[in-house]
This record gives structure tokens, sequence and C-alpha cells, in this order.
């Protein structure tokens, strides 16, 4: 049921049917995704009554820390109203709820991956899903205009979205580069191999650079593993540090234009004229972004709400310092009514919707994910290090792609990170020890 649900949880909602349930003026739009993760939940929860809920044990630092996070989304969508600010709550506590609906992802893990067995199938399915959103990726890049392709010869979406199309591509090669730093792990080569020559031609045609900074930071982690287990040879070194640099080289390539701008932007090179509709990728995200550290540092404790530095109402007090700030940006850079933008950077959003506490508490989520996967990777015998290692490279490239992304609910990337979470407490409870 879990790797049947990954093709549409991996799948731009554009692309699913799906109705709309009505709450007054408030609709909730439900897709094939949300129907595939109730039926996820279900089936984990009849699993927990059969087998028992003793896998959730030893991922008990993940559970209190998604816990509370989750609360203060929550609560994000109530205290505002205690201001004079509009703040559309009713919209908002329906994107917390999208929010939340993917966190029964990481419950569901360690209560249906009981075997070493299960966890391949999960693998597969992924690698497979990863090997048909590459083919068609690439397919775009050379001219064929299928689901909302971009130009030929520029970063694509797959059937995905840039930054949820390299979250699956990075998914995909975490099982290659978990073999490499945990060698006697009894991977299946050629699916390892296979995710990742997908995932890093996926990433490439991605053109994610937060995935490729997520890449090399998961490449080191999985040296660092290697090395601390005695495994690290030249050899092994050598195909991490070729991994990391095709995916993160490749995309550094195919974003050379925007980069150029960029550092244009910052005054290193001579700046080119701009015009309303030249819209500058690099420099639209710092812009945002300094509109979102301004508003968290107008509301610092707990923010504006959750979803609210994408309101006029929360970023519009700043925009004239924007503007004073980047007087070169094109017009059309700026938030407004017609385009809310939002922040579009995870971790500065979390910074002015829920404030100094809510991004604590998002970064102690992928810490304690961080550390329970730590563990296991470092120390546990191969069956449980190398799912551990898959892990550990979910979370990092998650984090690294949430500082190019809001904190958009019920989107892949969204997936990502409670998947990660979720095989790390499933590495913990130890229970894919069974023969495979």
């Amino acid at each position: 049921m879990l790797a049947l649900s990954l093709p549409l949880i991996f799948l731009h909602a554009d692309y699913q049917p799906g109705f709309t349930l009505h709450a007054g003026s408030t609709g909730v739009s439900v897709y094939l995704s949300d129907l595939a993760m109730l039926a996820v939940g279900l089936t984990a929860l009849l699993a927990g009554f059969r087998w028992g809920f003793r896998p959730l044990r030893d991922g008990l630092s993940i559970w209190i820390a998604g816990t509370a996070l989750l609360a203060m989304v929550f609560l994000a969508t109530f205290y505002p109203l205690l201001s004079d600010r509009s703040y559309d709550w009713h919209r908002h506590i329906v994107t917390a709820g999208k929010f939340a609906e993917y966190g029964v992802l990481a419950v569901a893990l360690p209560l249906l991956l009981r075997r070493g067995r299960e966890l391949w199938v999960l693998l597969a399915a992924l690698v497979a899903w990863s090997a048909v959103a590459t083919t068609v990726g690439i397919a775009q890049f050379f001219g064929w205009s299928v689901a909302e392709a971009w130009a030929p010869g520029r970063r694509q979406p797959s059937f995905v979205g840039h930054h949820d199309f390299a979250a699956l591509s990075c998914a995909a090669l975490a099982a290659g580069l978990a073999a490499l730093a945990v060698p006697s792990w009894r991977v299946n080569r050629a699916l390892a191999a296979t995710g990742v020559v997908s995932g890093v031609l996926g990433l490439i045609a991605s053109g994610s650079a937060a995935a490729g900074a997520g890449l090399v930071a998961a490449a080191i982690a999985v040296a660092l593993v290697a090395w601390r287990r005695r495994s690290l040879d030249a050899r092994r070194l050598t195909a991490v540090v070729l991994v990391a640099a095709v995916g993160a080289g490749g995309v550094a390539v195919l974003r050379g234009g925007d980069l150029d701008q960029f550092v244009r932007f910052l005054g290193v090179r001579r700046a080119e004229p701009t015009t309303s509709q030249n819209v500058q990728t690099y420099v639209q995200h710092t812009l945002l972004a300094y509109i979102g550290l301004k508003v968290f540092l107008g509301h610092p404790a707990v923010g504006v709400g959750w979803q609210g530095s994408g309101e006029e109402s929360g970023y519009g007090p700043y925009l004239g310092a924007a503007h004073r700030k980047f007087p070169h940006a094109s017009p059309l850079s700026f938030p407004s009514p017609a385009h809310p933008w939002g922040v579009q950077n995870g971790w500065v959003q979390a910074l002015a919707d829920l404030g100094i506490v809510g991004f604590l508490l998002l970064v102690w989520l992928f810490a304690s994910g961080l550390v329970v996967a730590g563990r296991r990777a470092l120390r546990g015998p191969p069956e449980l290090a190398g799912p551990a290692v898959v892990a550990g490279v979910w979370l990092l490239c998650a984090m690294g792609i949430w500082s190019a992304v809001g904190l958009v609910a019920g989107i892949p990337l969204d997936a990502l990170m409670w998947l990660g979470l979720g095989l790390a407490a499933t590495a913990a409870a130890g229970t894919l020890r069974a023969a495979a």
C-alpha cells in the first residue's frame, strides 16, 4: 500500500483528479494523493493493532518534536485573530491540516516496514517512479512539450514541479549513497545504481540549486559515516565525490544564467538593465527572504501566523523598505495581491509565520531525525545502518530544498521530510533485522 501510494504522492496536484468539499465559504480540495494518504494511515493502524505499536517507541524524540511543531502550526492559525490585522484563518486552517496530513507517513513507516524485504519494495517504487520522472524531464529538456515543460535547454519540472522533482531524485539516489557508506549492507546493486543514475540526472534536469546544496551536505555526511565505520577507501570516496560533483555541478551549469545575474546583482560584475517583466530568480528569492526577515523582526516571538507572511497584511508594512533596499529589482518581483509570492524559503517563513518558537521547533524536528538516524548509521548493524543513512540523506536534501520553497502544504517535498523522519524511526526500532 505504501509503495502504491508513492506515485500519487510524488505527482503534482494539477495532474490528479479530485473534488472540492465546501464548508461555508471555505473549500477543501481533495486529490488522489489525499485518498492515498488515508489508505496508508488506515493500513498502518491495522498493522499496529495486528502486530503491535512497539516499533514507534524508539522514535519517541521524533514524535514529540513533530507533535510540538504541528501544534504550533495549528495555534498559529488562531492567535493572529487577536490582532487587528486581517487574516484568512478559514483558508489557513485547511493548509495547516494538509501540512499535518503527510505526517502520517512518518508514523506509518515503522508500523509497515517490519522486515527488510518491505523496505526494498518501498525503495524499488521510489527508484522506478524517479526513473519515469527523469525520463520525462530529459525529454522536456530536449523539446518535448508536455506537462507544462519549460523552453528546451532549460530546467524542467517533469510532472512534479522543479523542486519536488529534485526531492524525488534525491530520494532515489539515497540507496546508492548508503551502499557506499555501508558496503556490508545487502542492497540490490542494480537498484542502487539505477537510483544514483536516475537521481543525479533528475536533479540536474530539475535545476534546483538548493537540492544541489543538500546533496553536497548529504555526500559529506555519507563520507563521515563510512570513515567512522572504517569502510571508506579511495574507491568509495571517489564515487561519493563524483555523485556530489556531477549532481551539484550539473545544476550549476544549467543555472549559469541565473547565477550570473545574481553575481551582477551582488555587484561583483556590472549589472544588466532589467525590465518590468524580467524577474531574476535569485534576486527575487533574496528580496522575498528580506521581506520575510523584516516580518520576523516585527513579530519575533510567534510570528504573524501560519501562512500570514503571504498575506498583504503581513508583508505590506515592509514593502517600502524592500523597494528602497532593492531599487533595481523588477516590480513583478515584489509580492502583491495579484502575485502573493510568499517568502519562498521555508526556514525564513518559519521565522516570519511562527516566530523564533516555531523556527526552533522546525530545527528540533530535523535535528531529532538526524540524531536518531545518525546513531544507527554509526553504530548499528549493516541491515539497520544502511536504512539509517538513507533516512539521513532524505532529511539533509529536504533541509536544503526547503531553503528555496516556502512551507507549502501537501507537496512531495513535504512527503520527503516525513518519509525521512519515519525511516529514521524505523531504523531505530530494529525491525529491519528480519531477513529480506
